[in-house]
């Protein structure tokens, strides 16, 4: 169900590695990897949900407002997520010479149609 939108925004951005939705529980919704990425994208967001986790309490104890987007740039990798709902939300992997706007981009047009089938 959440495949091909998943799938929209990885293929159709330079460098898309994988994507995934995920509660802020760790607990994966659906999954996409691009061909010939053998990535575990599904621990890579257990991982960063807790993070995610601790930013919004931050903003919230701040606040600062709702977070709505994060950005982790690695050595070897981009990860972009973006809250779907205060629940849930989608995570896109690149690599390190990504499109990082593209990928912004796609995912704000993603966002709303996820919600509306969450």
């Amino acid at each position: 169900m959440f495949t091909e939108h998943l799938k929209r925004v990885v293929d159709h951005v330079d460098g898309g590695i994988g994507g995934l939705i995920m509660g802020l529980d760790g607990i994966a919704v659906d999954s996409y990897i691009a061909d010939g990425n053998k990535m575990d994208i599904t621990t890579l967001g257990m991982e960063f949900s807790f993070i995610l986790g601790q930013v919004k309490k931050a903003s919230e104890i701040l606040r600062l407002g709702g977070v709505n987007e994060l950005t982790i740039k690695a050595e070897s990798l981009y990860l972009v997520v973006r809250m779907i709902n205060p629940e849930y939300f989608l995570a896109i992997v690149l690599s390190a010479d990504g499109n990082f706007g593209k990928c912004r981009f796609l995912m704000r047009l993603a966002q709303p149609k996820l919600l509306a089938e969450l």
